[in-house]
């Protein structure tokens, strides 16, 4: 244990949450012009805790995470410009900093998730004035008691929805529209049917790079692969080789072994094969194509806005290429999106 950092069971937090915050903490000591998050350069500088995962995670999926953080702030600064009082609800808030980027003074917050979250977010960041953390699922109807919606309520749910089956998000709309009529929510959505921010299904962000761009790619997340699979368990390890759908597989469960392999691949069966690796990582259980599609389940959902997560966001020359081209290719073709809607 480093002597005066904070230490944390990891069974508390989930990577789903350590990952952005190391993400968020990194582009802001990089590219401060873009987006800085002053509280996740101090959690992660606090926390005894091995951040190593986060160099497995590809750079334009840490910014994506990143880029996603800057959506929502902007939406909550115009919700509590009109709404100075209002109950903002981070739901599945995990380390997220949020508040200490937008706080007007007098809004009042709410974080909400799973007690074994809440219980390190007490540890690291005791709740401050006008902040309040709810220990519950958003599945749970109950937390909503727990909102004074009379200044009015504004939501978000930042990479939690994909976790859920479709059934189970639609019952969390007719929960909201039930507790909170005129309420607003903001998260953000994959098309899961393409599935193409992992480097699957149909045309590919990275198809529309050079030849040596495109092999430098790969190269790049092999050499993230390879850092991950150093610090996986084995049964991490074994999940990540079922998963794949290439014409051959590696003999052996060593990374020499998938060394081996790799080299033997065309650059088509690659492509093919990172795909498989990454799917077998990120899960995606919901996806959403067109949030009109949300009107369908209940006629008190109106959309406000949706766009793609990149929307406005500079393509800034220090950031790296491989960001530059996902973020022109998502902004084209919609796969990650930001969603506003009202209940």
């Amino acid at each position: 244990m480093n002597r005066g950092k904070a230490k944390i069971k990891s069974s508390g937090v989930p990577q789903t949450s350590l990952l952005p915050l190391h993400g968020r903490a990194k582009i802001s000591r990089e590219h401060s012009s873009l987006f800085y998050d002053a509280k996740a350069v101090e959690l992660v500088e606090r926390i005894d805790y091995d951040f190593s995962m986060s160099d497995a995670v590809p750079d334009y999926l840490l910014f994506a995470a990143v880029a996603r953080a800057k959506q929502f702030d902007d939406k909550v600064r115009a919700y509590i410009t009109v709404h100075p009082r209002a109950s903002i609800v981070n739901i599945g808030a995990g380390l997220d900093s949020a508040f200490y980027r937008v706080d007007n003074g007098t809004i009042h917050w709410h974080d909400l998730d799973l007690s074994k979250v809440i219980d390190v977010r007490r540890q690291l960041l005791p709740e401050p004035d006008r902040v309040t953390y709810i220990a519950k699922s958003f599945l749970d109807p109950s937390w909503c008691e727990e909102v004074n919606a009379q200044n009015g309520v504004f939501m978000i749910a930042a990479g939690l929805f994909h976790y859920f089956e479709e059934a189970q998000i639609r019952q969390f709309f007719s929960l909201l529209a039930d507790s909170f009529p005129s309420g607003e929510i903001v998260f953000d959505a994959e098309s899961k049917s393409d599935n193409a921010t992992a480097g699957g299904g149909g045309e590919r962000w990275s198809d529309e790079a050079l030849p040596e761009q495109r092999e430098a790619m790969q190269a790049a997340a092999m050499e993230s692969l390879k850092k991950r699979w150093k610090i996986s368990p084995q049964d991490r390890k074994d999940a990540m080789l079922r998963a794949l759908a290439t014409p051959t597989k590696p003999h052996g469960v060593g990374w020499s072994d998938v060394e081996v392999w790799w080299n033997q691949l065309s650059v088509k069966e690659k492509e093919m094969a990172l795909h498989d690796f990454r799917t077998s990582i990120v899960r995606v259980d919901w996806g959403l194509k067109d949030a009109n599609d949300l009107t369908k389940w209940d006629n008190r959902i109106t959309v406000v806005d949706q766009f793609p997560m990149f929307t406005n966001i500079p393509r800034e020359p220090s950031l790296s290429r491989s960001i530059r081209q996902f973020m022109d290719y998502n902004d084209r073709n919609g796969r990650l999106k930001i969603v506003h809607v009202r209940v």
